[in-house]
């Protein structure tokens, strides 16, 4: 799974930096996502270690990944499902309800504004 995990941790920060500066959208810092210290604490065996810093490697890549799609469904179609999704990221309960065409046309600029000052 590191290979994977890794060919998409590259490639979603390549399209982060090209589209977001493109879009005018806030970059996501990586290193809020990825954070990796576990490995560091002494009472953890050699496997332990290795352990922990797969997890936090391969969990924060998905966190990062998961920010950045989220804020790219905001600029793009900040719109929910007609069914119930499991799992929404924190964006999306602000999103217009399916069908609400008078709300989208509303809020479709305010969205992609607000995603230029986001952290």
């Amino acid at each position: 799974m590191v290979i994977p995990i890794a060919f998409m941790d590259l490639t979603v920060t390549i399209y982060q930096n090209v589209c977001f500066r493109l879009y005018g959208i806030s970059l996501v810092k990586r290193s809020n996502y990825v954070v990796m210290d576990r490995h560091k604490l002494a009472y953890l065996n050699g496997i332990e270690k290795f352990n922990c810093l797969y997890c936090g490697y391969g969990n924060g890549v998905i966190a990062y990944t998961r920010e950045i799609i989220a804020r790219t469904e905001q600029y793009r179609c900040p719109i929910k499902h007609a069914r119930r999704v499991v799992g929404t990221h924190r964006r999306y309960a602000n999103f217009v309800a399916f069908g609400d065409a008078e709300g989208y046309q509303t809020k479709r600029l305010e969205f992609r504004e607000s995603l230029k000052d986001t952290d």
